[in-house]
């Protein structure tokens, strides 16, 4: 290793065990002071041992008279440091586990108030902050390299240190300062070569971290139950067990030829320096016993020396916590920073007034240009759209034109780039982010579908109102849901989950119902706008036509967006603007459109064609 190198090594230790340190006083005061004074007490009783065992064998040839009182006085002690030894080693393990549970639990808090932290999604999106979550909940999920554990591991680090000073004081007493020295370096010179190699090894592992999850993606795929289905149908299981296989030897034989390098050779080099050190000091110990008096002390030193050299070994306690905790919660700290910057265009000055009216005239986009983070070509160049208050817009398009975008956008999930979003003349930005959300009940073509009561799943559109039963059910009945929930085994208190006791699962085009419902009861209370991405993705032609006769009803005379990319489901919306690329090529009523013969009106007919008989039982079904 280089001097630079070294030194950048160093830097990097000492940052990362300052973090952990900063992180004890998380765990209380006393429990932090009762486990170092422990370790501490851990450290000592060793060498009182040692000490002890020396002073009778010192005194063994002359066990009569003051002698035998001395010799049965350090018996006294020894028993007492072992005793004492054995009754505190669980007491250390019981005080580590709870600053451990206590630190972890700070760092769990800071790490999710980092990821609800941003108001939007593009931190949460972008492939380094999701590198850097991974790494931190990875790390807090493993059993023994937490920062938690990483703090425990440094009290434990006390009754090592603590033990390597008393050894070496008791051979710089009994023989010479300098011998005690040069133990004490010789353990530190182990310790360096294991902690280094440790170090080094660990960036090793960690630089695989994009194969390994990619790895840990076939094993979820392999067990888990989304894909069962298919894997036995067509015949996966033995290429998935191969194709994991190949995947984990990719980055395990580097990391194992790694470690060799890292890890093996350099052990010979330090090694040979210990011993040479150790075999010297011995030899001058076992040179000075002339007398009875000075063996009994050789016997002592020897032992200390033995003791030390021990020390220089892998500790379990506290190398492996410190290293990969101390990762561990730098990814958390990294995380949180990159979170607190949100991209966006320029600072506007916040409104007079915090509520946030809502649109009596028109939403507008003017001029909004965006683009995702890492992408060249942007989504929107200028777009500009007016959406009417108190009517239905539908935005249609192709996939990719930009439509769930668009709903991003007035979400304010991501920022323009330039241009502006504006409510009857006023910049949304000048709105509290919060408020403005208030206002919106969107339904997500990927939409939540919460393991809870379907209570629970319609009143989590307004978490402030669950207490609102009418209201909930009266959504439910609204979006037509609510004669099926009712026949649930509990009624709206059934657990949509299949997993959970008592739960039970809904189909695709039953979850849908149950996200309107969750969007009307939303605008039951304060909602004022509703956007709908891709409502009936999951509903076949006849119930497609169903929905969007409800759906006239429900929203006639509030501000909706709809987004779809059926032409022929939008017919009835009082605008229509068709999207391409980013822009819009044509808006106007359905019949307007029809009748220029544009885009619109050929991409209509083509799916009219598509699913003429069964679009015209479906509307006849609905009337």
């Amino acid at each position: 290793m280089t001097g630079a190198r070294a030194v950048r090594h160093v830097r990097q230790v000492v940052a990362a065990r300052w973090r952990l340190a900063a992180l004890l006083p998380s765990a209380g005061w006393p429990a932090c002071l009762a486990a170092a004074a422990c370790n501490a007490v851990l450290g000592v009783l060793p060498v009182a041992f040692v000490v002890a065992t020396g002073s009778i064998l010192a005194g063994l040839p002359a066990a009569g008279g003051p002698q035998r009182d001395r010799v049965l006085g350090a018996l006294v002690v020894a028993a007492a440091a072992f005793t004492a030894q054995q009754v505190l080693v669980p007491v250390q393990a019981a005080l580590g586990e709870l600053v451990a549970r206590r630190v972890d639990a700070r760092v769990r808090d800071e790490l999710i108030s980092a990821a609800l932290r941003p108001p939007g999604l593009e931190r949460l999106e972008d492939q380094a902050s999701l590198a850097l979550l991974d790494r931190a909940r990875g790390e807090l999920d493993r059993a023994f390299q937490s920062p938690g554990r990483g703090c425990a591991g440094l009290l434990h680090l006390v009754a090592r240190y603590t033990q390597l000073l008393g050894f070496a004081a008791v051979l710089g007493a009994l023989y010479s300062w300098l011998a005690g020295a040069a133990v004490a370096a010789v353990v530190l010179l182990f310790r360096h070569g294991h902690r280094g190699g440790l170090h080094r090894y660990s960036d090793v592992f960690r630089a695989n971290a994009q194969i390994r999850r990619e790895g840990d993606y076939l094993r979820q795929l392999s067990i888990g139950p989304a894909a069962a289905k298919e894997i036995r149908v067509f015949g996966l299981a033995g290429w998935l067990a191969h194709r994991y296989r190949a995947h984990y030897l990719s980055w395990l034989l580097p990391v194992w030829q790694a470690r060799r390098r890292i890890m093996l050779w350099p052990y010979f080099w330090y090694t040979g320096a210990g011993l040479l050190v150790t075999a010297a000091v011995l030899a001058g110990v076992g040179a000075s016993t002339a007398t009875a008096s000075a063996t009994a002390h050789a016997a002592v030193a020897i032992q200390a020396v033995m003791g030390a050299v021990r020390l220089g070994e892998y500790y379990p306690e506290a190398d492996l916590q410190t290293e990969y905790g101390g990762d561990a919660y730098g990814a958390v700290r990294e995380f949180a920073a990159r979170t607190e910057a949100q991209r966006g265009g320029p600072p506007v000055a916040p409104a007079d007034r915090a509520e946030v009216p809502p649109p009596r005239r028109e939403l507008r986009f003017e001029g909004v240009t965006f683009r995702y983070p890492g992408r060249p070509e942007p989504v929107f160049d200028g777009l500009d759209l007016t959406i009417a208050a108190g009517r239905c817009t539908a935005v249609v398009g192709l996939n990719g034109a930009g439509k769930t975008t668009l709903v991003k956008l007035l979400a304010r999930l991501y920022e323009p780039d330039s241009g502006a979003i504006t409510a009857d003349g006023t910049d949304i930005r000048r709105y509290p982010v919060e408020r403005w959300r208030a206002l919106l009940a969107v339904v997500f073509q990927d939409f939540l579908r919460h393991e809870t009561s379907a209570r629970d799943n319609i009143g989590l559109g307004s978490v402030t109102h669950l207490a609102d039963e009418a209201g909930i059910r009266s959504a439910a009945a609204a979006a037509g849901i609510l004669d099926a929930l009712e026949g649930l085994p509990q009624g709206l208190a059934t657990p949509l989950a299949g997993h959970v006791e008592g739960g039970t699962d809904l189909s695709g085009g039953q979850w849908q119902r149950v996200a309107l419902a969750r969007a009307l009861f939303r605008l039951r209370h304060d909602g004022a706008i509703l956007v709908l991405d891709e409502p009936t993705a999951s509903l076949d032609v006849r119930a497609e036509a169903r929905f969007f006769a409800e759906f006239e009803r429900l929203t006639r005379g509030r501000t909706s967006v709809l987004i779809a990319h059926r032409f022929s489901t939008v017919r009835h919306a009082d605008h229509i603007v068709v999207l391409d690329g980013g822009r819009i090529t044509e808006q106007g009523t359905h019949d307007e459109l029809v009748t220029r013969g544009g885009r619109y009106a050929r991409l209509f007919r083509l799916q009219a064609d598509r699913f003429g008989e069964d679009r015209a039982e479906g509307q006849v079904a609905a009337t």
